[in-house]
């Protein structure tokens, strides 16, 4: 016998991971759940018995005096009044309409929306449809998302999409959908996630996006977007979130978004983007992350004033052809990651001392000149330093993993490769978790000499930083994961899969910050240490860091097979719980960015 009451913490209020129930809104247990299925069966045919009335009637209208009409409208009339009383509830019809045009316009293999053609989206329990009793005087359930990303969907988005008018979260992530973007998806002013990406879409950004009053997050990143970026997104006060990366938007950036108070990201590498770098920006009083790589700002400089954003945790302009000098950025106090890589950048490194959180120093690929100052030592979190293909001089510095605490898996790069350094300042003597790389400087003329012979040899840069855990000594049941981690030996348990990727790290090396990451996770989700698997972590193109987490149930009582609870929505207090809480992670300062996170 399986246990059924394995709750991890409270039940999630209606409308986050629950679908309304008509009969009870706040409770998600199976039987009520297969109550309501019984009990709007019955509805369903009351009301087509009061619609079948009306339709005998009105054939009786011809044969028959006018009273008749009035009966029957008044028959009608009490025959709503009478669901009303029952406590029967059905989906807001305009919206019923409004969603079969969306299924009519989609292409769908996998047969999952197959349940759309029958019942009502809301009572019935449509894929992806889910629904809160708003407690309006219309007495209509209303849509507050539609969750349909990686469905495997093709075919476009309809523009009835602008007539879920309650809607707070729309997902089409990670699907095959071609088309553009509805410009009706701008009526939806109740829309608090637009979440689009990882498809085909193509076409510009409607300008009616700009005037949606409570939008948090715009993800259409890794599409085929293109043209210019609406001036009118500088009324999106509320967003905090623009994820427009790797797509084809072009033009210059709208020194108009500085306006904006809340943006915490802003992410539109891999772009088509011209133009200058808008000095304005620094003004964003909230702004953690600007990553504007591999763009095109041709001949433009790196405005003075971003040395003053105050809470900027991560700067990355890698490859936007960029020249002139590189600002002097101590004065940020938390900045954690900066790449001005692969640029035309000129001038002396600003010799005073960044922030003692910086991990990630890549100013490679430029044409820099003068020599490594000696403000990179004593930085206790740093993983790289990358100088390497510029015209740097003078010594090769001795003293920067000094301060340094390399226990468990902590590691520094230091690469100075094909500069002009010509003599050392000291004798290398580096811990073994440094690793040097001088190839291609005047002074491995002299290897042998100075015994450095190790740290001008040719080798790769690259760390493994990936790591996968799929061990195990028992064998499960079918459906069912082994928990490597829980004090009961061989212990087996139906787990919560979280597809986890952090799409801006502030970090280049994760194996440091790995058990901190998990006490942080497990402490904001409520759930013991032994309740958390990370499977895997893998670097990809980006750089972007993708995770696959196990949740486990809580152990009220010893089984080899253990649930969370028979209800799929109930797990956790509600899988939207472990969306809310990831989406807002803020880990070690290093601003970790998760909207594409999946829990299945």
């Amino acid at each position: 016998m399986l246990p059924s009451d394995l709750f991890l913490g409270p039940p999630p209020p209606l409308g986050f991971g629950q679908r309304a129930n008509p009969a009870n809104p706040h409770s998600s247990s199976p039987s009520l759940l297969r109550l309501a299925s019984l009990r709007s069966t019955h509805v369903f045919s009351a009301l087509g018995l009061s619609l079948r009335l009306r339709g005998d009637c009105c054939d009786l209208l011809a044969m028959f005096t006018t009273k008749y009409f009035f009966f029957v409208a008044a028959l009608a009339a009490l025959s709503f009044k009478f669901l009303q009383l029952t406590g029967a509830q059905l989906t807001d019809p305009s919206e019923v309409s409004a969603l079969k045009a969306i299924r009519s316009r989609l292409i769908e293999p996998l047969a999952k929306l197959d349940n759309w053609e029958v019942g009502d989206p809301c009572t019935s329990n449509w894929t992806g449809v889910i629904c809160y009793n708003l407690t309006l005087s219309d007495g209509y359930l209303h849509v507050i998302e539609l969750q349909l990303f990686r469905r495997n969907l093709s075919g476009t988005l309809a523009p009835e999409l602008g007539r879920l008018s309650h809607m707070k979260i729309l997902d089409f992530m990670w699907n095959n959908i071609n088309g553009s973007i509805p410009k009706e998806i701008g009526n939806i002013t109740s829309l608090k996630l637009l979440l689009l990406n990882g498809n085909q879409l193509s076409g510009s950004l409607p300008e009616e996006i700009g005037y949606l009053p409570n939008l948090d997050r715009i993800q259409i990143d890794q599409n085929h977007i293109s043209g210019e970026i609406p001036k009118s997104f500088a009324n999106l006060n509320k967003t905090k979130h623009f994820h427009m990366n790797n797509n084809s938007i072009s033009g210059q950036i709208p020194a108009e978004l500085a306006r904006l108070p809340s943006l915490v990201h802003f992410l539109l590498d891999n772009n088509n983007l011209t133009g200058h770098l808008p000095p304005e920006l620094y003004s964003l009083p909230s702004l953690l992350i600007l990553q504007l790589d591999n763009n095109n700002f041709n001949g433009t400089s790196i405005p003075d004033s971003y040395a003053n954003m105050s809470k900027l945790l991560k700067l990355s302009l890698r490859n936007c052809s960029l020249q002139g000098h590189v600002p002097d950025f101590s004065q940020i106090p938390q900045l954690g990651y900066l790449d001005l890589s692969w640029n035309n950048l000129t001038g002396n490194i600003p010799s005073n001392k960044l922030s003692n959180n910086i991990t990630n120093i890549d100013l490679s690929n430029n044409h820099l000149n003068g020599t490594i100052p000696s403000n990179f030592s004593g930085l206790p979190n740093l993983q790289k330093l990358l100088l390497e293909n510029n015209s740097l001089s003078g010594s090769v510095p001795s003293n920067i993993w000094q301060n340094m605490n390399f226990t468990g898996n902590k590691s520094l790069i230091l690469d100075f490769r094909f500069n002009n350094l010509t003599t050392l300042s000291d004798t290398l003597n580096p811990p073994a978790n440094v690793t040097i790389l001088l190839t291609g400087n005047l002074v491995c003329a002299n290897a042998n000499k100075l015994q450095i012979g190790r740290f001008c040899q040719v080798q790769s840069v690259q760390m493994n930083d990936n790591a996968t855990n799929t061990g195990t000594s028992c064998t499960c049941p079918t459906g069912y994961d082994y928990n490597p981690l829980s004090p009961f030996p061989c212990f087996c348990a139906y787990t919560l899969g979280v597809e986890y990727r952090l799409k801006s790290p502030g970090f280049s090396y994760f194996q440091p910050y790995y058990y901190d990451f998990e006490h942080y996770l497990t402490h904001g989700l409520r759930l013991f240490l032994s309740q958390l698997n990370i499977i895997s972590f893998v670097w990809e193109e980006g750089p972007r860091l993708k995770m696959e987490l196990r949740l486990f149930p809580t152990i009220v009582q010893y089984s080899i097979q253990v649930r969370f609870c028979e209800s799929e929505t109930c797990s956790l207090g509600g899988t939207s719980r472990i969306l809310i809480f990831l989406d807002h992670m803020n880990f070690l300062t290093l601003s970790w960015d998760t909207m594409e996170t999946m829990v299945y």
